[in-house]
């Protein structure tokens, strides 16, 4: 016979859809149960099963071969109305299953024992539960197994649903800031273009060039999928988008750097000397309108990045002895960036003109 439906059906499916369980792919963390279980209890088959509206769908299982059946011929869907732990010696003597064609056939589901999966309200998920094709009996360690192997795939789903939850709330936090960082850029922006003063302009222009940096992060933070990378290549190009506004007309802002994941720490680091860097060639490397480029490249292996950070201005031995005597922001900026990726940094001359600077990050 079909089983009667849950008193509070619609509360027990709406849980059953926050855990984003249904139709997953097989997990490691699963099948480890249900192999665990069938060798503790010796049954052939076992199974991690979620009661669904139409279906019995199942994350693990050993012996069946199949991902659902429906519920008509489901056993669990009987066990999920009754207590925590079921045990029925004999399917045939139990008016539920005894007409159950997976029962009464050959050979047929003769043993049933399963532990409920519950959520911390008392909702029934599924089960976690052991079938044999002949009647017997569990021990008292076989079943006390089952049911700690239950409680522990319950562990399993709650963990993921929070880590799920605390994922949501930082992606919230991520876009809020984000849009209060670029609002603020936008106010600087305004403040800029009104000041008579050039001074004014240069300090708020690199105030914004910071913002930008921030804002390019959180843009990508909010596209990673784990929340703490980001894809270095377009972070950076995203951030060389933001930056050109800081360097004259004629001066082009180009960048090669690989794919890669990067943790967000690092990758802040990085576009903030890469920020300072361009900033301070956009005011001391191409006056007069001189045409140029600043490069931004990145390479790596498994010990180190290696950031290098060039331009083709005017600059040469007195500008980098300048640069290696100053004690400005941006230079500070660029000394403790450097210092917290633990890494260190030379500047040196280009031939023909301009300055670069190698930071290298190990890994």
């Amino acid at each position: 016979m079909k089983a009667a439906t849950h008193p509070d059906e619609k509360r027990r499916l709406d849980a059953l859809l926050r855990y984003q369980i249904l139709d997953t792919e097989p997990e490691r963390a699963f099948d480890d149960v249900v192999q665990l279980v069938s060798q503790i209890c010796d049954a052939p088959i076992a199974v991690v099963n979620f009661i669904d509206s139409d279906r019995q769908w199942f994350k693990a299982e050993v012996g069946l071969g199949v991902r659902s059946t429906p519920l008509e011929t489901s056993l669990c869907s009987h066990v999920i109305l009754e207590g925590a732990f079921v045990e029925i010696p004999d399917t045939l003597n139990d008016d539920r299953m005894r007409d159950n064609p997976l029962c009464a056939g050959d050979p047929g589901l003769r043993f049933y024992a399963g532990a409920t999966l519950r959520t911390d309200d008392g909702l029934p998920l599924g089960t976690l539960c052991v079938l044999d094709h002949k009647p017997r009996v569990l021990t008292d360690l076989q079943r006390q197994a089952v049911t700690v192997l239950a409680e522990q795939v319950m562990r399993q789903l709650d963990l993921r649903n929070a880590v799920r939850g605390q994922e949501m709330l930082r992606r919230e936090i991520d876009h809020r800031v984000k849009n209060s960082l670029a609002s603020v850029s936008a106010l600087v922006t305004i403040q800029a273009n009104r000041s008579p003063d050039i001074a004014v302009k240069q300090a708020l222009g690199a105030v914004h060039a910071r913002l930008s940096a921030l804002v390019s992060l959180h843009e990508e933070l909010q596209q990673a999928g784990d929340g703490a990378t980001v894809d270095l290549k377009r972070f950076l190009e995203r951030l060389a988008g933001l930056l050109q506004s800081l360097l004259p007309d004629g001066v082009a802002l180009e960048t090669d750097v690989p794919s890669e994941s990067i943790d967000a720490v690092t990758a802040n680091s990085i576009g903030i000397v890469i920020n300072e860097f361009v900033a301070n060639s956009g005011k001391h490397a191409f006056p007069d309108e001189t045409v140029g480029t600043v490069s931004i490249t990145v390479r790596g292996d498994d010990q180190a990045l290696t950031l290098r950070c060039t331009d083709n201005g005017v600059g040469g031995p007195e500008t980098l002895a300048s640069i290696e005597q100053s004690k400005n922001l941006g230079s500070r900026v660029i000394a403790a960036s450097v210092a917290a990726m633990h890494g260190s940094s030379l500047w040196e001359p280009v031939s023909g003109g301009g300055v670069a600077m190698t930071v290298t990050i190990p890994r």
